[in-house]
């Protein structure tokens, strides 16, 4: 068997062609294939995987009720081939956790007067930024991308932090640069203004991609739990939804606690799972003592 290399968006496009790059490899001699090699490819048998998917999406539905159709954006079309081509190859595990967040709510309303005086919207997601900028220092295997043929781990020295933003248009991730070398306030200053800018569709390139990691956070919405999807290159994605105040024991008696959900899904072939467990015992108490992050 030929060994070639392609990316997630052209294997993700050579399948939904019906392309066999396998035998597109072999026939060109090539042990790396773009997206332009797949003009030069035909499709592959009618046993084709992409084939055998498509008799499942092929269906006329009006015949069953009144439908209406809406055209695919081309951003949401590259949004999907995207996803699809990472959740075919990545083995992915989502690992579960939660931190009691009281110390940092208390410390956050004790900031207020502050950030109004500077002007600032201080939320706690510029303290999730921090604190994973921060364990991503401690734990150096989580800030790494997997070549494509899975034979060299590249570890980086930056702690980029991507930002799942949602908006009209679809789901855009702007970065904070530097997250482990800024403070507080710069980072939710930047929050406020990727944000801002991913709503009216005013990001430029270098406001995306390398992040280290990225932070989807569903907080503002709802929900106890999911299992997002790592982003590629990235190896690992940490996953927030809304806190929920909970019994906790405290050794004596349960005491009412604001517990914040944390789903870390993770490259296998990267982390293993004592190792994402260990990552989110650090995180969740860099959460639990925001102090520990500012130090």
């Amino acid at each position: 068997m030929t060994t070639f290399v392609a990316s997630p968006s052209v294997r993700a496009q050579a399948r939904a062609q019906g392309i066999d790059l396998e035998a597109l490899a072999q026939r060109l001699g090539r042990s790396q294939l773009t997206a332009d090699d797949l003009q030069t490819g035909s499709p592959a048998s009618t046993s084709n995987s992409s084939d055998e998917a498509a008799r499942y999406w092929d269906v006329d539905h009006s015949q069953y009720g009144a439908v209406q159709e809406e055209p695919m954006s081309r951003f949401a079309q590259v949004a999907a081939q995207n996803l699809s081509a990472a959740n075919t190859l990545i083995p992915q595990v989502t690992h579960h956790d939660r931190a009691d967040i009281s110390a940092l709510e208390a410390f956050r309303t004790e900031l207020k007067p502050e950030a109004k005086a500077r002007g600032i919207k201080l939320t706690a997601l510029a303290f999730q930024v921090k604190a994973l900028a921060v364990a991503l220092d401690a734990f150096p295997r989580f800030n790494a991308s997997l070549s494509a043929d899975g034979k060299t781990l590249t570890l980086k020295d930056y702690r980029h932090i991507g930002i799942a933003v949602d908006t009209p248009h679809g789901l855009m991730v702007p970065v904070v640069r530097d997250a482990d070398q800024k403070g507080l306030w710069q980072i939710a200053e930047e929050i406020a203004d990727l944000a801002a800018r991913a709503q009216e569709r005013k990001l430029g390139p270098q406001d995306m991609g390398g992040a280290s990691m990225t932070i989807t956070n569903l907080g503002g919405i709802g929900g106890s739990a999911f299992t997002p999807i790592v982003n590629p290159p990235e190896v690992a994605i940490l996953g927030i939804t809304r806190a929920e105040i909970s019994p906790v024991w405290d050794g004596n008696a349960f005491q009412p606690r604001p517990m914040l959900p944390l789903d870390l899904s993770y490259d296998h072939r990267v982390i293993n799972g004592a190792e994402a467990a260990r990552f989110m015992v650090q995180l969740a108490g860099l959460l639990a003592d925001p102090r520990r992050m500012l130090i």
